[in-house]
């Protein structure tokens, strides 16, 4: 400790460390944990929200809307308690310019929003994850899990006539196995048959059938169309979570920078009556 002329009130603290890493990871543990508290009320309610029947529950448009809005509400209030506790619980800093202190308030709640972001992401990913898909594993524990290349394959093949003989039988497994094999590789690569799979999988459907040539390929054709739109209405939520996911984590490294500082200015005492009072130098 050293002081800058005999007699004088400031104290310039030379060996405290800028960074309070304790009340950093205070700050950072707090917001992951009121994170997945929030996340896993918000999946109650998301589920509660919706239904299967017709007529009930939200539109599809609604739920996606109000899912991303609760994600930035998620973020800021938790970011803004970590961000809070992370300053407030710091060691005070003598000595040192207004300025530099709002500086370093404001470094440890975005410190404090990193860290509780990586750990987020780390560690309690797996269970974010678990709490908001469980409606989705709980509906597909119900109705069972298809693989959706099967899906496709069972619209080409459907036929009004009423199946006759064995499938093992007459090699429709073999058949069955082979369109799902090429629809799936064929989409992971173009999100799209290729002009010699598409005459193929028209003849094999025709022959299956009993369409003619004109009316297999027009199925096929429409068959593709659907696998289209569904791969990208799947590209498009997902960019928009994206989008959601960006916008949060916006918000919550600001709420968390703006509560440090306030968190910080509690710990000082330089708040009297929400009157900024600057601190000494």
């Amino acid at each position: 400790m050293e002081a800058s002329q005999p007699g004088a009130l400031t104290v310039v603290d030379v060996q405290t460390s800028g960074v309070s890493w304790a009340a950093i990871v205070a700050g950072a543990v707090a917001t992951a944990a009121l994170s997945l508290l929030l996340f896993a009320f918000g999946a109650g309610i998301g589920l509660s929200s919706i239904s299967p029947w017709t007529g009930s529950g939200v539109s599809a448009t609604t739920f996606k809307i109000g899912s991303g809005i609760y994600l930035v509400i998620v973020a800021v209030m938790a970011s803004s308690v970590g961000g809070y506790l992370a300053a407030r619980l710091r060691t005070k800093w003598t000595g040192l310019h207004t300025n530099e202190v709002y500086f370093r308030d404001t470094a440890h709640g975005l410190i404090a929003w990193a860290l509780a972001t990586l750990l987020s992401a780390g560690v309690l990913g797996s269970v974010t994850t678990h709490i908001v898909s469980g409606g989705a594993a709980t509906a597909s524990a119900v109705i069972g899990t298809a693989n959706p290349a099967d899906l496709y394959v069972d619209k080409l093949f459907r036929s009004d006539n009423a199946p006759t003989g064995s499938p093992t039988a007459n090699g429709a497994d073999t058949m069955r196995s082979e369109m799902s094999r090429l629809w799936t590789a064929s989409f992971r690569v173009a999100d799209d048959l290729n002009a010699a799979d598409r005459s193929y999988v028209a003849r094999v459907v025709a022959a299956r059938t009993g369409l003619s040539q004109a009316e297999a390929e027009k199925r096929v054709s429409d068959v593709i169309i659907e696998a289209k739109a569904a791969a990208d209405a799947t590209r498009k939520a997902a960019v928009q979570l994206s989008l959601w996911l960006t916008v949060s984590l916006l918000f919550g490294a600001f709420a968390s920078c703006l509560a440090a500082v306030e968190g910080g200015q509690l710990r000082d005492g330089t708040w009297n009556n929400h009157i900024l009072t600057p601190r000494p130098i």
